[in-house]
């Protein structure tokens, strides 16, 4: 009978592993461990978690206790390292990881330079990054910082450099580049200053019927009178054929300007 009892045991929890469900970790080595509160099994025996792995490694952590550390330290991880973990559980019961947050990447770096060049590209350089996370480009235009573009991190701790082409207005300009990263709390570098000598834009027809021509290319955006932004881009002329007869605000080169569609 005890022997038949032994057996039906083992064929339950080999028939609840069967069953199990996995929770994936994904993220960065940021210098913390893990935590996890794991319940009991539905069937009453025993924990939740049955193994846990991390890139690949079962770890030797103690998980048979209502909650559980997954000490990262031990794998010599440095920091910015890719980190896969996995929790393996049973049916009917889901074990909850505590902390995840800390292997998203976050937002570390420093600016040791950055400069716009007079063939008009922005190019800085950076240190002390933990984790990818993009770089967005913004310049300050028509009274605000509007993104210009957008360059992915490389992640590394050490020396990293980036360039990207930018469209500087005619006279004085402002650009700055920063990250969000989890917390939603944006990381900036200081602001550049670039002074542009080409000369200013002006529109040269005034008849708003089916085209708007530029003395040269710039970057635009057209508002309705509700200000909802209907056209945007860079170019020399802006067709407005489309648009509906009545009043708009255009925004190009360093100027805010309105017209009336006709």
């Amino acid at each position: 009978m005890k022997r038949l009892g032994l057996i039906l045991l083992i064929f339950t929890f080999l028939q609840q592993i069967s069953q199990a469900g996995e929770i994936v970790i994904e993220g960065i080595f940021q210098g913390k461990n893990i935590y996890v509160m794991n319940p009991f099994a539905s069937s009453g025996v025993g924990f939740c978690v049955f193994e846990v792995t991390v890139n690949g490694k079962v770890s030797t952590d103690e998980i048979n206790s209502s909650a559980f550390e997954i000490d990262l330290s031990v794998y010599q991880f440095n920091i910015g390292d890719k980190v896969t973990i996995v929790i393996k559980h049973k049916d009917n019961c889901v074990p909850k990881v505590l902390n995840p947050e800390v292997l998203k990447p976050k937002s570390t770096f420093n600016v040791t330079s950055i400069e716009v060049t007079k063939d008009g590209f922005l190019k800085w350089t950076t240190t002390n990054e933990s984790g990818k996370l993009p770089f967005i480009v913004e310049q300050y235009r028509w009274n605000k910082w509007i993104k210009v573009d957008e360059v992915e991190g490389k992640g590394t701790a050490g020396t990293n450099s980036y360039s990207v082409k930018v469209f500087p207005h005619s006279g004085n300009n402002k650009f700055r580049v920063k990250q969000v990263d989890y917390t939603k709390k944006p990381r900036m570098s200081q602001d550049v200053l670039f002074k542009s000598l080409q000369p200013p834009v002006t529109i040269t027809n005034k008849k708003f019927e089916n085209e708007i021509t530029f003395s040269a290319e710039t970057m635009y955006e057209i508002y309705d009178y509700y200000g909802n932004r209907i056209l945007k881009g860079i170019g020399s002329k802006v067709d407005i054929s489309g648009l509906k007869k009545g009043d708009y605000f255009i925004n190009y080169d360093n100027t805010m300007d309105q017209f009336k569609k006709k």
